[in-house]
């Protein structure tokens, strides 16, 4: 695997070799005063950012750094992109300097795939690694989710995830459609109509309105951030109102199974989509999330920049 821009780089059996590798990064590190391997000394990776971050940057970068690579971080709006300078030049210009991974966010889908092939053309460029492209797919994040339900609720053969929300602007609901439902997953997408994507009906998922009706059935449930940023015109009546119809709030997590699971990608806006109690619940898994992004990150690093062969420590 040369890149990971899509969970469509993935199949079933590279999917879960991740996640274990993930775990057993989580144990070399276990107990260890200072966190250091040297999986990736003398390697540099830069994470090139053009929209606002906090959990997927700062994860690659403590990733990067606990396997001792040297990271690099560039933002937009401190780089040469601030006075015009395009996409393709960046990228290629950081190639140029030395970069053997690029880690990019972007609000143009597609935009990781584009910088993967100006890169490589001569067939010897980084790796690139999708840390979200516009609402096209964020596939690190789905792989740290995967593994956090995998943690919680043993296999995810036969289990029921709700993904709830607004879909339609999600790249994380893209991606965890996609490879919960090829780990064995029913996924259904819950959310209003008009926050549903154009074609969701040959998505590997089932669709429902009604949050009240399907939770009782499920056995996690991500709740996804209304991404106001994104959005041009009404797409619901009112913040409350979507609160009202579609928010997790305690009543309605009372309404789960015992052993049900809250995730959420952040940021979470708490009192909208997520109540306060419920996001600091026992059954909430969101700073589980975090810490297994880390791992899911040093997993996908060394994939792709040592291979199947090397190892950890």
């Amino acid at each position: 695997m040369k890149h990971l821009l899509s969970i469509a780089d993935l199949n079933r059996d590279s999917a879960t070799e991740l996640l274990d590798e993930a775990e057993r990064f989580e144990q070399a590190l276990l107990g260890r005063e200072v966190r250091k391997l040297p999986t990736l000394r003398g390697r540099t990776v830069m994470t090139v950012f053009y929209e606002n971050s906090t959990r997927t940057r700062v994860s690659f970068e403590v990733a990067g750094k606990w396997m001792s690579a040297d990271v690099i971080n560039v933002s937009a709006s401190s780089s040469s992109v601030a006075k015009g300078e395009s996409l393709r030049d960046t990228a290629l210009t950081l190639h140029a300097a030395g970069a053997d991974a690029l880690i990019v966010r972007h609000p143009a889908s597609g935009a990781a795939n584009r910088i993967a092939h100006w890169t490589n053309e001569s067939g010897s460029g980084p790796a690139v690694i999708n840390a979200g492209d516009g609402t096209h797919e964020h596939p690190t994040q789905a792989l740290l989710d995967a593994l956090t339900l995998r943690q919680r609720l043993g296999s995810l053969d036969g289990r029921r995830v709700g993904i709830v929300g607004d879909v339609l602007h999600s790249r994380v609901a893209r991606s965890n459609a996609l490879l919960l439902s090829m780990l064995g997953a029913e996924v259904v997408l819950i959310a209003p109509r008009t926050l549903l994507p154009v074609g969701v009906e040959t998505w590997p998922v089932t669709v429902a309105d009604s949050l009240d009706a399907e939770l009782p059935g499920l056995d996690a449930v991500m709740m996804l951030r209304v991404q106001a940023e994104r959005m041009n015109g009404g797409f619901f009546p009112s913040a409350r109102e979507y609160s009202i119809r579609y928010g997790l709030n305690a009543k309605r997590a009372a309404m789960l199974p015992d052993r049900a699971v809250v995730l959420h990608p952040g940021p979470m806006l708490r009192g909208m989509e997520i109540g306060f109690p419920v996001a600091d619940a026992p059954q909430s898994a969101v700073l589980q999330q975090v810490s297994n992004g880390v791992h899911v990150r040093m997993a996908v690093l060394f994939r792709l920049l040592v291979g199947t062969e090397g190892t950890i420590s």
